[in-house]
């Protein structure tokens, strides 16, 4: 009988709008041609924020989307975990617009590298212990917001009031209480956002490395 191929699990994490999609989403790609749909594959966290069908739209819109009691992490390492024991699992699916999950799941198989992107992952013990590479996305604060008003504004419809107030009484307060001081447990840090292309690349060719082996 022969083993099961070993999984790498690779965390992206840093602040909201810091580049962090950006960076996963290229790496994932640029090398899906060359490793197939059972090599690489890539989960959100923001797919996992906890359902809300049960609250009416004020009391979502109170919720702190930047604290991690926003986020089902528990489902999360449970499903990574399960990802790496090689059976494929069920992930929610996030509305932005209505701020809870949609009834929808999305299957996603195991593959040889996992990469996982989002503001709190660094945070949780239980997720740390997931990951085998962990990346931080350390990008200036006035840079984030400035995409984050770009971001929110187009694709999720939301007013520069709603936006600079979210900030200003969220984000920034839970970035220095949580996400912040997570970059402690980062094996590497990454400036210059989502377009570095030399870190870009390193990530890459480690995957390569990675992915020949047994």
């Amino acid at each position: 009988m022969t083993q099961p191929s070993k999984t790498t699990v690779i965390a992206i994490a840093g602040a909201s709008a810091s580049g962090k999609s950006l960076f996963a989403e290229t790496i994932f790609q640029e090398l899906l041609p060359e490793l197939g749909a059972d090599g690489i594959s890539i989960i959100k966290e923001d797919a996992y924020y906890r359902d809300q069908s049960n609250l009416c739209m004020d009391e979502r819109n109170k919720t702190n989307y930047d604290h991690p009691k926003a986020f089902e992490h528990e489902l999360l390492s449970s499903q990574i975990k399960t990802l790496i024991e090689q059976t494929e699992v069920q992930c929610p699916v996030y509305c932005y617009k209505t701020h809870t999950r949609t009834k929808d799941t999305i299957t996603i198989k195991p593959t040889k590298i996992i990469l996982v992107e989002g503001i709190l992952l660094l945070s949780n013990p239980e997720l740390r212990d997931c990951f085998d590479i962990k990346v931080y996305m350390d990008t200036p604060l006035d840079i984030c917001l400035i995409r984050r008003i770009k971001r929110d504004t187009k694709e999720r419809e939301r007013s520069l009031e709603s936006i600079t107030n979210q900030y200003l009484t969220t984000v920034r307060p839970m970035y220095h209480q949580f996400i912040e001081p997570s970059k402690a447990w980062a094996d590497l840090v990454i400036t210059r956002g989502g377009k570095n292309r030399m870190a870009i690349e390193v990530i890459k060719a480690k995957i390569r490395q990675l992915s020949l082996r047994k």
